[in-house]
């Protein structure tokens, strides 16, 4: 049975891994994990806060130059050394889980995995390197996107921790929604984690998603809560 505690693993191991493969930092301080990636400085589902750790923390993140720092974390935890440290609290994650077997099988012919990708210039140029992870051996990491004549319309991850795939980054842009692409992307980066042996996929959902993913065989299991300190270092 998957339980929150797992999907918040898998969030924790995509984070560290994205951190990893680009360059970034992942490092431990009072048994609790830090990553510095491309989702900036996050905190992750610490068991337990201590106003000293919170301290320490933003201020590594002031002398990276970091503009906002995340913290994500269980319900059961007490966040007062957050609050204290300035931190305001953000949104909640819906963790949402589903068997790989149930979730339906679309082939869709504008969406395909990809290795590599020319859809990032200007400013989103650095996303490209994200797609490093895709090529690492053994395969634990898929990227999808959906492509509509002349457009790049959407984009889904999925990314495999033992028997369990996360879905990340899943979005389609809004002038291509209603469609059928998020049901294609989604089927499409689940069938490739499944393939390479996961069993079940995890998520974090906002209340839009959650349609979608119940459609296609997802649960919602429970919910977490995001924290969030700006610096402003920009």
């Amino acid at each position: 049975m998957v339980t929150v505690a797992d999907c918040e693993r898998v969030q924790s191991s995509w984070f560290r891994a994205r951190a990893a493969t680009l360059g970034g930092e992942v490092w431990t301080d009072d048994e609790v994990l830090w990553t510095d990636g491309p989702d900036g400085m996050n905190l992750m589902f610490p068991r337990a806060l201590t106003a000293a750790g919170v301290r320490r923390g933003v201020d590594r993140a002031r002398d990276l130059g970091r503009d906002i720092v995340g913290v994500w974390l269980s319900l059961e935890v007490d966040p007062a050394p957050l609050a204290e440290a300035g931190f305001e609290r953000g949104w909640s994650p819906w963790w949402m889980t589903a068997d790989l077997a149930d979730v339906p099988v679309t082939r869709d012919p504008r969406v395909g995995l990809e290795q590599d990708s020319s859809d990032y210039e200007g400013e989103f140029a650095s996303y490209r390197e994200q797609l490093a992870l895709t090529r690492q051996r053994p395969a634990r990491a898929w990227y999808a996107a959906a492509h509509t004549p002349g457009h790049f319309a959407g984009r889904a991850w999925s990314y495999r921790d033992g028997d369990l795939a996360g879905v990340f980054d899943m979005e389609v842009w809004p002038e291509f929604q209603r469609t059928g692409l998020g049901t294609a992307l989604l089927a499409t980066v689940c069938a490739a984690a499944r393939e390479a042996g996961a069993e079940h996929a995890v998520l974090n959902a906002t209340p839009d998603g959650e349609r979608l993913y119940r459609t296609c065989g997802f649960r919602r299991i429970g919910e977490g809560i995001t924290w969030w300190h700006h610096l402003g270092n920009g």
